[in-house]
């Protein structure tokens, strides 16, 4: 077992923060050059820079590394501690000119994630946190959303979920659907008790939420995958079915609100 202290993880990952800033201080947003990978994501200059930056503030020996813009190195999969980024979560926002764009960087031991830093340079926000020392919002403590009751309760949705139809059948509901680009982003907001729920019923991959996820369950939230499992990360294929996340006494209406509408893939081992 690992000593449960992160505060030397936690310096890191403040470290990549403020070197990451460096690069996007180069970059005006809503002027990027854009090329498209297959799937037609949009990958940019930055996403290359950032990947770089955080790979070198980051990674020791014997640690690691999946990132969304790196080559995956199986040996990964031989550590019990591992960083998981996404050096720019929201490329298509970035992009745009739209300031719901962050880097995410996740930590994971032994499948856990247990570490988090997420930073949105544009609004000046910065969500950092661990399972033992709590979350903080720019550096004043936080915790996740005590709301109770689904009425009025703000939920963070995907604008391109949201643009393809996929929140119509949640309409109805007595809640506040907002939305919002980088997954990432809204789990860092749900952590920090600026948002009551956030999910996703759409194919995530590990880049995209270790580090949201790390933060919600260190701010005391609920988060599970549409298997009603923990997050388990590090694994051979990062592909998640989506995710749920919510303070923690909307756990049960959230899953009820989304039990019918979830159709979960069968795994292949």
């Amino acid at each position: 077992m690992h000593s449960h202290s992160y505060a030397g993880i936690l310096e890191r990952i403040q470290a990549a923060l403020a070197a990451s800033r460096t690069v996007f201080a180069r970059f005006t947003p809503g002027e990027i050059d854009a090329e498209y990978k297959a799937g037609h994501d949009p990958v940019t200059e930055a996403d290359r820079a950032l990947d770089a930056v955080l790979r070198q503030e980051l990674l020791l020996d014997g640690e690691g590394w999946l990132s969304e813009e790196s080559v995956d190195d199986p040996i990964r999969l031989q550590r019990s501690r591992v960083w998981v980024v996404d050096p720019l979560d929201g490329t298509r926002e970035f992009v745009q000119g739209i300031p719901e764009f962050c880097v995410s960087i996740g930590f994971v031991e032994d499948g856990r994630p247990v570490a988090g830093g997420i930073c949105n340079p544009a609004t000046n926000e910065v969500f950092l946190g661990s399972a033992d020392s709590g979350v903080t919002y720019n550096g004043k403590p936080v915790q996740s959303s005590q709301r109770r009751s689904l009425e009025g309760a703000l939920v963070l949705a995907s604008r391109s979920e949201v643009k393809r139809g996929e929140w119509k059948t949640f309409e109805s509901c007595a809640c506040k659907i907002r939305p919002m680009g980088s997954v990432a982003y809204k789990l860092a907001l749900v952590s920090a008790g600026l948002a009551d729920i956030t999910f996703t019923l759409t194919p995530k991959n590990e880049w995209d939420v270790v580090a949201g996820a790390a933060l919600i369950e260190a701010a005391g939230g609920f988060v599970s995958t549409l298997e009603k499992t923990s997050l388990v990360a590090n694994r051979r294929d990062p592909l998640l079915s989506g995710l749920l996340a919510s303070g923690p006494f909307l756990k049960e209406q959230l899953l009820s609100m989304v039990e019918p509408h979830i159709r979960v893939p069968e795994r292949t081992e």
